[in-house]
């Protein structure tokens, strides 16, 4: 036999549920209001008590109305915020199991590329996502196994709401710890966004990749020029944590390739230069971007990343010598079209020119006297007070390749181990060395 308090408490909450099952969209969004007002923080065993041991039958109402509506957006926030506050309350592992069994999981990520819903609405999505992945393990594994990392990744890339994609990046990095079977999912999705059009996306994609890195372990293949071609963008931000990233993954067996590809960006291809044609901005408020405008901006990122990766580790500086990085940097100082190459050049060469004498003397040569006391006197706005003359000089000057790797004690014999058989220097360096080690041996 029930009490009369028990009977007054289920009357209670049979009248609530009469009200919410006859009340239209305005009616029901005042209900949520007062739910979430009163109940919001609370524990699982406390919406029992406030539901009279019923809170089940009002989460399955919240849940079939979500799957009717969602399509629409109506009161959906509010829908979502409801929902939010069975699943996160403490001891709530029951109205989540009672969550997923109803398909909650497709439902939010579904949501999620529904171009009619309101970002607020999507960005409850995503809290509730957050909520389920931070519930354990097998739940991180239902979002992947729903092609979740595809969904997420995509709103990520076009969410035009910074706030929204930050909430976005929390998912991402949930979902790439305590998820072993699904990691490298995550993993090989955050590389797939380095190249969106969302300078925000590539931001925080980044930041979450060196994690993501530290936890896999292993190294996709397919970074290293990812990584590279986002050093062409125009905001610092992203450069900032694209060369934060390369100094992480110096650690791994793809440094070498990844040093290749920096300096190798100092010097963009002809058939890339080649389309320089000078304009002139009709409107000054407006920047007008030419196409090889990304090209001078990744020479620039490259030349910067060279002086952070030299100054930090003496050896990668020496490692950069083999790759002919003083005469790169000579050339990208000539660049008369970008001045921030020639400035960032200036800056990364006078590093290699203080750190090693015999780089000053080749550089010294190399440049003739009036330039070279130019640059030594003020490297970072050589370019300021540099002619056209002297930045051909620059450019068409070449290092001592054999002289420069001598420098850090690498004989002949081990040539083979930083020059591969097919670079076009490799031959002329091999009868180099051949000849200064029988001098040296006589």
């Amino acid at each position: 036999m029930t009490s009369i308090k028990e009977q007054a408490a289920i009357s209670r909450l049979l009248s609530f549920l009469q009200e919410w099952d006859k009340a239209g969209k305005v009616k029901r969004s005042h209900i949520l209001d007062s739910f979430i007002e009163i109940n919001q923080g609370k524990t699982a065993p406390e919406l029992e008590q406030e539901f009279s041991q019923g809170a089940s039958l009002f989460l399955v109402r919240l849940t079939t109305w979500l799957r009717i509506i969602y399509m629409t957006g109506s009161c959906l926030e509010k829908l979502l915020r409801s929902i939010n506050i069975f699943l996160s309350a403490v001891s709530s592992n029951r109205y989540l199991i009672e969550f997923l069994e109803v398909g909650g999981v497709l439902t939010l990520l579904e949501i999620l590329g529904l171009e009619n819903v309101k970002e607020e609405d999507k960005k409850e999505s995503v809290k509730l996502l957050q909520v389920i992945a931070n519930s354990g393990r097998k739940f991180k594994e239902l979002i992947c196994e729903s092609y979740g990392v595809r969904s997420i990744a995509e709103f990520l890339a076009k969410s035009k709401s910074e706030e929204t994609q930050e909430e976005v990046q929390v998912l991402l990095d949930s979902l790439v710890h305590g998820n072993p079977k699904y990691q490298n999912q995550v993993y090989k999705g955050l590389i797939a966004l380095l190249p969106c059009a969302s300078p925000k996306a590539q931001q925080l994609s980044l930041q979450t990749l060196r994690t993501a890195q530290s936890v896999v372990g292993t190294i996709h293949p397919s970074i290293v020029d990812c990584v590279l071609k986002v050093l062409g963008t125009m905001h610092l931000e992203v450069q900032y944590e694209a060369i934060e990233l390369i100094k992480d993954l110096l650690g791994y067996d793809v440094r070498w390739p990844l040093l290749q590809g920096l300096v190798a960006l100092l010097t963009p291809p002809a058939k890339e230069t080649s389309k320089l044609q000078r304009k002139i901005l009709t409107d000054a408020s407006v920047l007008q971007l030419t196409g090889h405008l990304p090209v001078f901006l990744q020479q620039a990122a490259a030349a910067k990343a060279i002086g952070v990766l030299a100054r930090r580790d003496l050896a990668v500086a020496e490692e950069m010598l083999h790759l002919h990085v003083v005469h790169r940097l000579m050339t990208a100082m000539g660049n008369m079209d970008h001045s921030n190459s020639q400035r960032l050049a200036s800056l990364a060469l006078q590093f290699f020119v203080q750190t090693f004498p015999l780089v000053e003397e080749h550089v010294h040569q190399a440049m003739g006297e009036e330039l070279y006391q130019l640059f030594a006197s003020n490297a970072e706005n050589l370019y300021l007070k540099m002619d056209s003359i002297q930045a051909d000089i620059l450019a068409s000057n070449k290092v001592n390749i054999p002289k420069a790797l001598r420098l850090c004690g690498v004989s002949g014999s081990n040539l083979n181990l930083i020059l591969g058989p097919d670079d076009p220097d490799h031959l002329g360096c091999v009868a180099d060395f051949e000849r200064q080690d029988d001098e040296s041996q006589e």
